[in-house]
């Protein structure tokens, strides 16, 4: 409890950061290059975002430095993170994407994690789908075939159990599917090559990957989706995800075989952490002890990208239909998505000991 107590207000220190910038910004001038650490593969949906938005970004900052994408992989983004924290400089120089994988394990109170979402200001999260799909060989022509994989053994390459996979983990578990995690992945990009392979007989993507490396190889029939995470619409609800609105969500295919809604404690485990790590998914933050005159230089950089035109059309094309969140509503999001009751981390950290023997 004293772990957890300890998460709970992290992001209200960042919230309260935010408040205190002038609500006025000039024009500062910006280091020539700008290092983003990513800290994942390349390949993944972290870094194919990333790589979408640093253009972009380069083009609404005041003298359109250079954004340099910083891969640094592993441990399902705990390496990477940490070694930003320890090494980040605050002149305007770096900032860091992040990803579900980078939250949960923080949510979690995972001892490797050495960073502290009070030291840092987001300055846009972008929220995401995602897609789970099986090998052709299967003999699965949709989620109408679900009960076909019923006693089929399914490789499937993660990062961690605490990583972007841990809703997809539970979803995999209420529909009965007897998967083989294989971790070590160094990013969900490596989990797709994987996949490709034949060494993994089920996968999983977020919407940017999905749309830039899957649908060839569904068109080409070398992959068969099964269903989409769905999105969280303005009541709270799953609905389908309008990225992928012909596959049905994860509860449209529990119903579909079981005849019933999704409940109990693992249903209400993987709408919190689907909620918190797919509704908040990938987010650039900057030090928080960097100037306010830098900050303000980038909010309103990022507002000013999120209204260009050429940004949000081919932002639907390159990572999903999706509205960005910036500023205070950012910071507020945060502040909430991190709320894990007791109840229910001590049915998390009992199932992911049970389940991959895997303590927090």
């Amino acid at each position: 409890m004293k772990k957890l107590s300890k998460l709970l207000g992290v992001s209200v220190l960042t919230f309260g950061c935010l408040l205190a910038l002038p609500t006025k910004a000039q024009d500062t001038e910006l280091p020539s290059t700008i290092n983003w650490t990513i800290p994942f593969g390349v390949g993944g949906g972290t870094d194919v975002w990333a790589r979408f938005v640093a253009p972009h970004l380069t083009k609404s900052l005041p003298g359109n430095p250079t954004v340099v994408i910083k891969n640094q992989p592993g441990g399902g983004s705990i390496t990477g993170t940490n070694l930003f924290f320890q090494r980040a400089k605050s002149n305007g120089e770096d900032i860091l994407g992040t990803s579900a994988s980078t939250l949960y394990p923080f949510m979690l109170g995972d001892k490797r994690v050495r960073y502290n979402f009070d030291k840092w200001i987001p300055l846009m999260a972008s929220p995401t789908g995602g897609v789970v799909y099986v090998q052709p060989d299967l003999g699965v022509a949709s989620a109408n075939d679900i009960t076909k994989l019923n006693g089929v053994t399914l490789p499937f390459g993660s990062q961690s159990p605490t990583g972007l996979e841990l809703p997809v983990f539970l979803a995999f578990e209420m529909l009965g599917l007897d998967i083989k995690p294989v971790f070590g992945m160094k990013s969900r990009g490596a989990g797709r090559l994987a996949f490709e392979r034949g060494e993994a007989k089920i996968d999983f993507q977020t919407s940017s990957a999905y749309l830039s490396s899957v649908v060839d190889l569904v068109d080409n029939k070398k992959a068969v989706p099964l269903f989409s995470l769905g999105i969280l619409n303005n009541k709270g609800e799953i609905v389908r995800d309008p990225a992928f609105a012909d596959l049905p969500t994860f509860e449209e295919v529990y119903f579909k075989k079981f005849g019933k809604q999704p409940s109990g404690m693992e249903y209400t485990a993987y709408k919190k952490f689907l909620a918190a790590g797919f509704a908040f998914q990938k987010v650039i933050f900057i030090p928080a002890d960097t100037p306010n005159d830098i900050i303000q230089t980038y909010q309103k950089a990022v507002k000013q990208m999120l209204q260009d035109p050429a940004f949000i059309k081919d932002s639907e094309i390159q990572v999903g239909p999706y509205e960005n969140i910036v500023g205070i509503d950012a910071a507020q999001y945060l502040s909430d998505a991190i709320t894990v009751s007791p109840e229910l981390y001590t049915w998390i950290s009992d199932w992911l000991k049970t389940k991959f023997d895997y303590k927090l």
